[in-house]
Protein backbone atom coordinates (compact mmCIF):
# COMPACT_ATOMS: atom_id res chain seq x y z
CA UNK A 1 0.00 0.00 0.00
CA UNK A 2 1.49 3.53 -1.37
CA UNK A 3 1.01 6.33 1.02
CA UNK A 4 1.21 8.87 -2.00
CA UNK A 5 -1.19 11.30 -1.24
CA UNK A 6 -2.31 13.23 1.66
CA UNK A 7 -3.86 11.26 4.68
CA UNK A 8 -3.66 11.53 8.40
CA UNK A 9 -1.32 9.30 9.97
CA UNK A 10 1.00 8.87 6.25
CA UNK A 11 2.74 12.18 6.90
CA UNK A 12 3.79 14.51 4.74
CA UNK A 13 7.71 15.36 3.64
CA UNK A 14 9.35 17.57 0.93
CA UNK A 15 12.03 17.40 -0.83
CA UNK A 16 13.60 20.35 1.73
CA UNK A 17 12.07 18.78 4.55
CA UNK A 18 13.99 15.59 3.89
CA UNK A 19 17.31 16.97 3.49
CA UNK A 20 17.09 18.94 6.57
CA UNK A 21 15.59 16.58 8.59
CA UNK A 22 18.12 13.64 7.18
CA UNK A 23 21.17 16.34 6.43
CA UNK A 24 21.46 15.49 3.16
CA UNK A 25 21.82 17.36 0.32
CA UNK A 26 18.70 18.39 -1.81
CA UNK A 27 19.64 17.04 -5.23
CA UNK A 28 20.57 13.78 -3.92
CA UNK A 29 17.33 13.38 -2.07
CA UNK A 30 15.36 14.46 -5.64
CA UNK A 31 17.83 12.11 -7.16
CA UNK A 32 16.43 9.18 -4.75
CA UNK A 33 12.60 10.44 -5.58
CA UNK A 34 12.98 10.68 -8.83
CA UNK A 35 15.31 8.27 -10.41
CA UNK A 36 15.30 5.35 -7.83
CA UNK A 37 11.77 5.23 -5.86
CA UNK A 38 9.20 7.10 -8.23
CA UNK A 39 11.67 5.62 -10.98
CA UNK A 40 13.52 1.90 -10.67
CA UNK A 41 11.15 1.07 -7.93
CA UNK A 42 8.07 2.41 -9.14
CA UNK A 43 8.11 0.64 -12.35
CA UNK A 44 8.17 -2.63 -10.39
CA UNK A 45 5.30 -1.71 -8.28
CA UNK A 46 3.62 0.20 -10.99
CA UNK A 47 3.36 3.38 -8.63
CA UNK A 48 5.30 6.25 -7.47
CA UNK A 49 5.89 7.20 -4.10
CA UNK A 50 5.31 10.56 -4.04
CA UNK A 51 3.53 13.41 -5.11
CA UNK A 52 3.23 16.78 -6.18
CA UNK A 53 3.44 19.63 -3.49
CA UNK A 54 3.33 23.12 -5.08
CA UNK A 55 6.50 23.24 -7.35
CA UNK A 56 8.17 20.30 -5.37
CA UNK A 57 7.66 16.68 -4.36
CA UNK A 58 6.43 15.53 -0.85
CA UNK A 59 6.76 11.88 0.48
CA UNK A 60 5.27 9.59 3.54
CA UNK A 61 6.69 9.04 6.43
CA UNK A 62 7.62 5.49 5.60
CA UNK A 63 9.34 6.60 2.73
CA UNK A 64 10.77 9.15 4.66
CA UNK A 65 12.34 6.06 6.90
CA UNK A 66 13.50 4.57 3.86
CA UNK A 67 15.78 7.24 2.89
CA UNK A 68 16.89 7.62 6.17
CA UNK A 69 18.24 3.61 5.62
CA UNK A 70 19.55 4.14 2.71
CA UNK A 71 21.53 7.31 3.81
CA UNK A 72 22.72 4.79 6.81
CA UNK A 73 24.09 2.04 3.78
CA UNK A 74 25.65 4.88 1.78
CA UNK A 75 27.40 6.07 5.10
CA UNK A 76 28.55 2.18 4.80
CA UNK A 77 29.62 2.60 1.51
CA UNK A 78 27.17 0.58 -0.12
CA UNK A 79 26.19 1.73 -3.57
CA UNK A 80 23.18 2.62 -4.28
CA UNK A 81 22.41 0.13 -6.85
CA UNK A 82 23.40 -2.86 -4.29
CA UNK A 83 20.41 -0.99 -2.11
CA UNK A 84 17.72 -1.01 -4.64
CA UNK A 85 18.27 -4.87 -5.04
CA UNK A 86 17.97 -5.73 -1.72
CA UNK A 87 14.80 -3.47 -1.55
CA UNK A 88 13.72 -5.35 -4.46
CA UNK A 89 14.44 -8.82 -2.97
CA UNK A 90 13.03 -7.85 0.56
CA UNK A 91 9.85 -6.15 -1.01
CA UNK A 92 9.11 -9.24 -2.64
CA UNK A 93 9.56 -11.67 0.10
CA UNK A 94 7.62 -9.56 2.66
CA UNK A 95 4.85 -8.15 0.59
CA UNK A 96 5.62 -4.55 0.88
CA UNK A 97 6.45 -1.56 -0.70
CA UNK A 98 8.51 -0.22 2.27
CA UNK A 99 10.86 -3.07 3.22
CA UNK A 100 13.29 -1.21 4.78
CA UNK A 101 10.36 0.60 7.37
CA UNK A 102 9.61 -3.28 8.86
CA UNK A 103 11.63 -4.20 12.27
CA UNK A 104 11.66 -7.69 10.71
CA UNK A 105 13.80 -6.32 8.02
CA UNK A 106 15.90 -4.20 9.97
CA UNK A 107 16.94 -6.23 12.85
CA UNK A 108 18.17 -9.12 10.23
CA UNK A 109 20.18 -6.64 7.59
CA UNK A 110 23.83 -5.96 7.43
CA UNK A 111 26.25 -5.05 5.14
CA UNK A 112 29.69 -5.45 4.22
CA UNK A 113 30.61 -2.00 2.98
CA UNK A 114 29.77 -3.37 -0.81
CA UNK A 115 26.53 -5.68 -0.28
CA UNK A 116 23.71 -6.11 1.85
CA UNK A 117 23.28 -9.27 3.35
CA UNK A 118 19.90 -10.29 5.11
CA UNK A 119 19.92 -13.03 7.89
CA UNK A 120 18.26 -16.35 7.88
CA UNK A 121 18.45 -19.05 9.81
CA UNK A 122 21.73 -17.72 11.05
CA UNK A 123 23.09 -17.54 7.60
CA UNK A 124 24.02 -14.16 6.11
CA UNK A 125 22.76 -14.40 2.27
CA UNK A 126 23.55 -12.14 -0.16
CA UNK A 127 20.56 -9.81 -1.51
CA UNK A 128 21.53 -9.39 -5.15
CA UNK A 129 19.80 -12.44 -6.75
CA UNK A 130 23.44 -14.68 -6.03
CA UNK A 131 22.26 -15.95 -2.63
CA UNK A 132 26.00 -15.90 -1.69
CA UNK A 133 26.98 -16.38 1.80
CA UNK A 134 29.36 -13.73 3.82
CA UNK A 135 30.36 -13.60 7.64
CA UNK A 136 32.37 -10.39 7.72
CA UNK A 137 29.84 -8.21 7.63
CA UNK A 138 28.39 -5.10 9.74
CA UNK A 139 25.41 -5.02 11.83
CA UNK A 140 22.81 -2.09 10.74
CA UNK A 141 21.59 -0.86 13.97
CA UNK A 142 18.79 1.99 13.79
CA UNK A 143 18.18 2.84 17.00
CA UNK A 144 16.53 5.79 16.15
CA UNK A 145 13.34 4.37 15.28
CA UNK A 146 9.83 3.31 17.05
CA UNK A 147 7.92 0.64 15.83
CA UNK A 148 3.79 -0.05 16.17
CA UNK A 149 2.32 -2.82 16.77
CA UNK A 150 2.39 -4.23 13.43
CA UNK A 151 6.79 -3.90 13.31
CA UNK A 152 6.24 -0.70 11.13
CA UNK A 153 8.10 2.14 11.93
CA UNK A 154 5.94 4.50 13.40
CA UNK A 155 8.50 7.41 14.98
CA UNK A 156 11.87 8.80 13.96
CA UNK A 157 13.86 10.61 16.32
CA UNK A 158 16.54 12.08 13.84
CA UNK A 159 19.08 13.50 16.53
CA UNK A 160 18.52 10.20 18.20
CA UNK A 161 16.39 9.34 21.32
CA UNK A 162 18.28 10.75 23.85
CA UNK A 163 17.25 14.07 22.34
CA UNK A 164 13.72 15.54 22.58
CA UNK A 165 13.28 16.23 18.91
CA UNK A 166 10.79 13.65 17.08
CA UNK A 167 8.91 13.05 13.64
CA UNK A 168 5.17 11.54 14.33
CA UNK A 169 3.40 10.65 11.39
CA UNK A 170 0.20 10.85 13.64
CA UNK A 171 1.37 14.29 14.64
CA UNK A 172 1.34 17.66 12.40
CA UNK A 173 1.58 15.22 9.65
CA UNK A 174 5.45 13.92 10.52
CA UNK A 175 6.98 17.24 11.10
CA UNK A 176 9.57 17.26 14.08
CA UNK A 177 8.24 18.29 16.99
CA UNK A 178 9.09 17.83 20.63
CA UNK A 179 8.30 14.40 22.48
CA UNK A 180 5.33 14.93 24.38
CA UNK A 181 3.94 18.16 23.00
CA UNK A 182 2.55 18.88 19.39
CA UNK A 183 4.70 22.03 19.22
CA UNK A 184 6.95 21.98 16.37
CA UNK A 185 10.54 22.69 16.90
CA UNK A 186 10.66 25.30 14.02
CA UNK A 187 8.82 27.09 16.56
CA UNK A 188 11.25 27.18 18.59
CA UNK A 189 13.65 28.03 16.63
CA UNK A 190 12.49 31.18 15.08
CA UNK A 191 11.39 32.85 18.80
CA UNK A 192 15.69 32.14 19.17
CA UNK A 193 15.90 33.62 15.84
CA UNK A 194 14.06 36.56 17.20
CA UNK A 195 16.30 36.81 20.16
CA UNK A 196 14.18 35.60 22.83
CA UNK A 197 15.97 34.01 25.95
CA UNK A 198 15.81 30.03 25.70
CA UNK A 199 14.67 30.21 29.90
CA UNK A 200 11.76 32.79 28.57
CA UNK A 201 11.02 30.30 25.71
CA UNK A 202 10.73 27.44 27.77
CA UNK A 203 8.41 29.07 30.49
CA UNK A 204 6.24 30.21 27.58
CA UNK A 205 5.57 27.00 26.25
CA UNK A 206 6.21 25.13 29.22
CA UNK A 207 8.81 22.73 28.72
CA UNK A 208 11.94 21.75 29.98
CA UNK A 209 15.12 23.69 28.96
CA UNK A 210 16.57 20.88 27.21
CA UNK A 211 13.75 20.58 24.89
CA UNK A 212 14.64 24.42 23.59
CA UNK A 213 18.17 23.59 23.34
CA UNK A 214 17.46 20.69 21.20
CA UNK A 215 15.12 22.03 19.00
CA UNK A 216 17.69 24.79 18.18
CA UNK A 217 20.39 22.44 17.94
CA UNK A 218 18.45 20.41 15.47
CA UNK A 219 17.38 23.56 13.38
CA UNK A 220 20.98 24.65 13.24
CA UNK A 221 22.68 21.51 12.06
CA UNK A 222 20.03 21.34 9.28
CA UNK A 223 20.54 25.42 8.01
Amino acid sequence: MFENHLQLGNGVFTTQEIAQILRVPYPKVRNWITQYWDGELGKCYEQQYSWSVGNTRAVGFHTLIEFYVMMQFTLAGVKTKAVLKAHKELGEHFKTNFPFAKKEVLDHISTDGLKVYFKINDVNITLDGSKQFNLDIIKMFFKNLDFDNDMLASRFWPMGKSHKVVCDPHRKFGQPILDGTSIQSEAIYRMYLAKEPMNFIASIYEIPLKSVKDAIAFHKNAA
